[in-house]
């Protein structure tokens, strides 16, 4: 399982033109789930991105998670993110978990975050989704659980 965090000072995603989901200060988490993932991987990852110190203390260095800050989290099914275009220029998606998988383990992260988190967003499972933000640093982190 791997996500891509992006602290950000605000962050929305629209869908059919709809806004569904908005934070102010926070991380947008851009999630995408492999084969052989599980809800246990999926509660690694959540606990290492609840933990990570990326927002500034007050001397300015990062040292503070998003518990810490009161942030809000926005988080967004992401297959795209398993891409491998080493044998061409059109990527290739195998490396993504099938849809089912996929949903199973973005719900089960959503509801793992709902609980250990007050202020979480989301988009939806394969829709398509307008994202928006202001990336703050900027910061951006890959992160992989395996």
């Amino acid at each position: 399982m791997q996500a891509l965090i992006q602290r950000v000072s605000q962050a929305s995603v629209r869908v059919r033109g709809e806004v569904i989901g908005a934070i102010d200060a926070g991380l947008l988490v851009l999630l995408c789930a492999e084969p052989g993932d599980d809800e246990a991987l999926a509660e690694r990852l959540l606990a290492k991105l609840l933990k990570l110190r990326i927002f500034a203390d007050a001397a300015g260095k990062m040292n503070r998670s998003v518990v810490d800050v009161g942030g809000g989290l926005l988080v967004v099914s992401q297959f795209t993110l398993a891409a491998d275009v080493s044998g061409g220029n059109r990527p290739s998606f195998t490396g993504a978990a099938p849809p089912e998988l996929g949903q199973r383990l973005y719900a089960h992260f959503v509801a793992a975050a709902r609980r250990a988190h007050p202020r979480v967003a989301t988009g939806e499972f394969g829709a398509d989704m307008q994202v928006h933000l202001v990336n703050d640093g900027p910061v951006t982190i890959p992160l992989r659980m395996s």
